[in-house]
């Protein structure tokens, strides 16, 4: 393992010292475990959610937007 020095807020060290207590661990494995975990969440793709559901180009929904809207946006 390799050693490192990070400079705090008086709050936040105050905070780490409180989580440190209650979990029953150091300092320096609540920082590994958030930092961990945080890397974790930036390393995974974005989620992409379509914002509706989509039938042929984008083009081609604005040529057809009255069969589209007749047809109720896909709803049965």
């Amino acid at each position: 393992m390799k050693r490192t020095t990070v400079y705090l807020p008086e709050d936040l060290k105050a905070r780490l010292e409180a989580a440190a207590s209650q979990a029953g661990a150091t300092e320096a494995e609540v920082i590994r475990e958030a930092l961990e975990a945080e890397l974790r969440l930036r390393e995974r793709p974005p989620l992409r959610l379509p914002l509706f559901e989509s039938r042929g180009s984008p083009s081609d929904s604005a040529r057809r937007v009255d069969e589209i809207l007749a047809g109720g946006f896909g709803r049965d």
